[in-house]
């Protein structure tokens, strides 16, 4: 595992961490799913490219699927 990967695994964990805490305060369910998906996919990950990308899908999903 590179020092890429654990940095921006850590970055999308806490972010992940947010959108999770978000949605569960706000009973939004989109928010919160990707929340526990931000959290868990970098375990997974291992190339650095492929976590940026997975991780940007994944925090954009809230701003256009609202429901």
């Amino acid at each position: 595992m590179s020092t890429a990967s654990l940095v921006w695994g850590m970055l999308f964990g806490a972010i992940g961490a947010g959108f999770f805490i978000y949605g569960r305060r706000q009973q939004m369910f989109v928010p919160l799913i990707c929340g526990i998906a931000l959290m868990v996919y970098p375990w997974f990950v291992t190339n650095a490219a492929l976590l940026v990308l997975i991780g940007v899908a994944l925090m954009a999903i809230p701003y256009f699927a609202r429901f």
